[in-house]
């Protein structure tokens, strides 16, 4: 009864637009509290041609998460009630990032320790829209976040264990207890741990796993080294072969996932500017690399970016492609976002992008003035309309619930369907035979299909596979990549299948061929030349894509012949994903196979490709480069021999002086270096780094030459600091002197680091205060490098040659993490205590600071003065700034009160990939900053001062992470009230400002 009359109070009132509708929402948005089921229904507002139903509500349902509908049209909701602690554990810490280390792993179900999760169920017995009957498949679970019935159970995700759950027909009982499947899922942060299990159309289940839990996976019971999992990925499961692999690695925050009509993966996003991602069998993408790991493989040498997409604020939790006719027609094909930070849902077009898409908004389709409205999931239903689980809470982020901030007994389930739309009680697609499942590959509707395709996954009946493989040769469209995928599941996926599949007229239909039988991880001589062949000739990218990315999974004598055909497509070198998967299936075999790699290379025609000048030459060079191994550095000299012109060696040049960047290139093999001196001996740079003297002599009358080309003269600085030879400090010295340019001062600052000679610090000290204050980090980041020279430095305070006040409290608070006890009787006989302030008299100035923002009005355009003044050094704003800190363009930047706190106490949340690191070197060099690029043999380090400093990974001693952020305390300081005001006009600003 409760859930039917919410439905007539949203059916009377979401779409209400006169004043005095108007006026009721006005007074609901000036509630701070949370707002009833009926009346927080009474809010939404959409389009004209859309009505929102609000469908489920405490006590129902609470803090739904995740959901699904069955064969008979049965909503089934995750509710993640437990969130956020696991029940029965002991914390033994957390980290800033909220990743908790717990005493022990839980035991699974049923020895477990019972938690509050639940497993509901909720059917529309009569088809009038109004979900009636209420069940409960399963409770007691402990941080469940995603269910997928089928293959005669249910399949749910407990991290960290995924269990199967065996049902009888379509019980809504378990017939037993659960089996573990697969253990070992992350629950260090339970708000981005594994989730979004759902069926993909191969037959495989399909999940995400978030950016602040890692994992490593087993199978119970079975002895094999675990599949590591560090931060983001796409993974997927196959039940009956019971194998778990990585689908592809990186990506946002990851929840969700959603399969389109052609069988592509995409996920959501906890940025901004974009929807999400679409991921690419064995693809890797952007993720927070510091803080999240680097990608596991250390040659990977790039990544793919997020969905393109015009500028947008954070972040689409998950979103669903609307591939049915329920709603009017032209939300068909369109996407929508859940965007829980902002509370609402956004409508995007999905445009094409080269062989993936690209997205781009078109308007928020839900709307409301509640501010506890926050969606968190999203799915087609069986009548063609979109349903939204709402979590329902004042704030949606880890610090919050971490404090306690969390309601786990609300919790709603909304749907947006067509303002006339009638319902009808769904079609039990359980009920019908094999061949009737057959025509429903036929229907409008996706989730339709896709159910069909799962039935018959279950079934696997062999009587319709001759049928299906009719229905294949003959189909034309979306039907027949249908028939192949049923096919598929129903085990009729066979040799002469797959012929037939790589010459169907429809591209999607190769494209699953050629996946399917990647999958195999070997094919037979004959399709293995189908396979080489079809990557010659073949016309679809989407195709040559899904080429590429199997020719890795197979070995070097079935892949690499397909990788030959592929690098002859010159129209792939601008696309989005080929060249990369292309080169990663090359460095699939460096390893494995290295001359099979070489071989490939023996074919003088390849190397003319605009594939392989543009991606893979200088790449493939630099993998062998970095490895390092004598084996290595001989397929160095092959390649460089191999090379039909001399400008496919420089293209190697380039690769083999990436790979020794900041290294020495001393005791390289005599064959190898004879090789590059025959080019020439590579740039000057390189010249320098093998310590040609002819070459320094050269770098350092380059640097001196004010007519010399800047970036030239700055990259041999930076070279001329690595190779630490003696002779160049006179001539960096001198250069400070010269004032003629604040980059080349900057890089001379850093590059003098490299040297431990003590005239350096006593030359830098005396310049100190005579120094423009743009320059003056660069020269505090050169002091606190060495003991010494931090001595000579704090000697010249105490003498009075520099002002105390001259040097800002937060690098005299970086000199105490020397750990050398003169420094630190000095800092405190020269400053006392100079310890930060306390979380209390920082939440007291924080809130100070929002009162005077909260009173009067701001300017944005002074605001813009003292954001260059004080911030654009580190961050950018509306593409205007450094890049030390993050781009706060897409931050939520209208939270004032999340502003002000990360303004005021800089280290309460530090932004992934942005800790600062305390680097200290065997010559006793310290270094602070942000790690920017780690590879197997150098870590580069970008200072406060925005340069980048590259260091040997055998030359490090120690590695920290301080614990704070490379942001001072007290930005703010000194500001006047109507500073601060216009300060925080312009960080809130959503555009640029580009007028005087």
């Amino acid at each position: 009864m409760q859930a039917h009359w919410l439905l007539v109070v949203v059916g009377s009132l979401s779409l209400a637009a006169g004043p005095a509708a108007q006026e009721q929402e006005k007074k609901v948005s000036e509630r701070r509290g949370p707002l009833s089921p009926a009346e927080a229904a009474a809010t939404f507002v959409t389009p004209a041609d859309l009505r929102v139903d609000q469908v489920l509500a405490e006590p129902l349902v609470k803090q739904p998460v995740s959901l699904s509908f069955d064969e008979k049209g049965r909503l089934w909701v995750v509710n993640y009630e437990q969130y956020p602690y696991p029940a029965g554990l002991k914390i033994l810490s957390r980290d800033k990032y909220w990743r908790v280390v717990y005493d022990r792993m839980p035991p699974p179900p049923p020895h477990h320790v019972p938690g509050k999760d639940r497993i509901t169920i909720h059917e529309d017995s009569d088809g009038d829209g109004v979900f009636d009957t209420h069940r409960v498949f399963v409770a007691g679970l402990n941080i469940a976040t995603a269910c997928a019935r089928g293959r005669g159970g249910v399949f749910v995700l407990n991290p960290p264990y995924l269990l199967f759950y065996p049902t009888k027909g379509n019980a809504d009982q378990p017939t037993g207890p659960p089996l573990v499947l697969l253990q070992g899922f992350g629950i260090e942060d339970c708000h981005s741990t594994a989730n979004s299990l759902c069926w993909g159309v191969d037959g495989w289940l399909y999940g995400t796993h978030g950016s602040t839990v890692s994992a490593n996976i087993t199978r119970p019971g079975v002895k094999e080294a675990p599949i590591q999992m560090i931060g983001q990925h796409v993974w997927r499961y196959h039940p009956e072969k019971k194998i778990f692999e990585v689908f592809a690695e990186g990506g946002g925050n990851a929840f969700g996932v959603e399969i389109d009509s052609l069988g592509r993966i995409f996920s959501g996003h906890n940025g901004g500017d974009t929807r999400g991602f679409h991921y690419v069998q064995g693809g890797y993408y952007r993720k927070g690399f510091d803080k999240h790991g680097v990608l596991a493989n250390p040659f990977a040498f790039g990544f793919f970016e997020a969905m393109a997409h015009n500028k947008a604020q954070r972040f689409s939790h998950t979103f669903v492609i609307n591939e049915a006719d329920g709603l009017p027609a032209r939300y068909r094909g369109k996407l929508f976002a859940v965007c829980p930070l902002q509370g609402h849902v956004m409508m995007s077009e999905v445009l094409p992008d080269r062989s993936s898409v690209q997205t781009r908004d078109l308007e928020p389709i839900l709307t409301t003035s509640d501010a506890w409205f926050r969606p968190v999931d999203i799915k087609p239903g069986p009548d063609g309309s979109l349903y939204i689980a709402d979590f329902y809470e004042q704030h949606i982020a880890h610090l919050r619930h971490y404090e306690g901030l969390i309601d786990p007994n609300t919790g709603r389930v909304y749907r947006i369907a067509a303002r006339d739309a009638r319902f009808r009680k769904p079609p039990d697609l359980g009920a019908l035979s094999a061949t009737e499942l057959i025509e429903v590959l036929k229907s409008d509707n996706r989730w339709a299909r896709q159910t069909a395709l799962r039935l018959l996954g279950d079934r696997r009946d062999p009587t319709i596979i001759p049928k299906l493989r009719q229905l294949l040769l003959d189909g034309k469209g979306p039907f027949a990549l249908e028939c192949l995928w049923a096919l598929n599941l129903c085990g009729g996926f066979s040799g002469d299948v797959a012929m037939l599949g790589l010459v169907h007229p429809e591209a999607a239909v190769r494209a699953w061929t050629v996946r399917l039988l990647g999958d195999e991880r070997q094919v037979s001589p004959l399709l293995a030349g189908m396979l080489r062949d079809l990557a010659v000739r073949e016309s679809s990218v989407f195709v040559r894509s899904q080429l590429a990315a199997s020719a890795r999974r197979l070995p070097a004598a079935q892949g690499l012949p397909i990788v030959r055909g592929l690098l002859q497509h010159d129209d792939d070198a601008a696309d989005i994903h080929v060249p990369l998967l292309l080169w990663w299936a090359i460095e699939a075999n460096c390893g494995r196979d290295r001359e099979a790699v070489l071989e490939l290379w023996r074919d003088s025609t390849l190397w003319r490709t605009k594939l392989a000048e543009g991606t893979i030459l200088a790449r493939l060079m630099k993998r062998f480069a970095l490895a390092g191994t004598q084996k290595d550095l001989a397929a160095c000299t092959e390649l460089f021999r191999l090379a039909p012109e001399p400008r496919h060696g420089r293209i190697l040049l380039k690769g083999f002086e990436e790979a020794f960047k900041g290294r020495s290139s001393a005791g390289l093999p005599a064959d190898l270096v004879r090789e590059i001196v025959k080019l020439g001996g590579g740039s000057l740079a390189f010249g320098v780094r093998l310590g040609k003297t002819e070459a320094i002599d050269q770098a350092l009358a380059v640097v001196q030459d004010p007519k010399a080309p800047l970036e030239q003269r700055l990259e041999l600085i930076e070279v001329l600091g690595e190779i630490r030879q003696p002779r160049c400090v006179p001539v960096l010295l001198a250069l400070l002197d010269r004032k003629e340019n604040e980059a080349v001062t900057r890089s001379v600052l850093t590059a003098l680091q490299g040297y431990a000679e003590e005239r350096i610090g006593a030359e830098v000290v005396k310049r100190y205060a005579t120094l423009p204050d743009e320059l003056r980090d660069s020269a505090e980041t050169l002091l606190l490098s060495r003991r010494e020279w931090s001595r000579q430095w704090l000697a010249a305070v105490a003498q009075g040659l520099i002002p105390s006040k001259a040097i800002p409290r937060s690098t005299v608070r970086q000199l105490l993490l020397l750990n050398d006890d003169a420094i630190n009787r000095l800092v405190r006989q020269l400053w006392g205590d100079v310890q930060g302030a306390t979380t209390q008299e920082m939440q007291a100035e924080i809130n100070r600071l929002l009162q005077i923002v909260g009173t009067g009005r701001g300017d944005p355009l002074p605001g813009k003065k003292l954001f260059t003044a004080k911030c654009a050094a580190c961050h950018t704003l509306h593409a205007q700034g450094g890049a030390v800190g993050p781009d706060l363009t897409s931050y939520q930047r209208d939270d004032a009160a999340n502003l002000m706190l990360h303004i005021v106490n800089p280290n309460a949340e530090i932004r992934e990939g942005f800790e600062t690191h305390v680097i200290v070197t065997e010559s006793g060099r310290t270094l602070h900053g942000i790690i920017v690029e780690k590879d197997p043999r150098v870590v580069v380090v970008r200072t406060a001062d925005g340069q980048r400093v590259v260091v040997p990974k055998d030359e490090i001693e120690s590695q920290r992470i301080a614990g704070t952020s490379l942001m001072p305390e007290g930005l703010l300081q000194g500001l006047s009230d109507q500073d601060v005001r216009d300060l925080f006009a312009y960080l809130r600003s959503s555009q640029p400002l580009n007028y005087k």
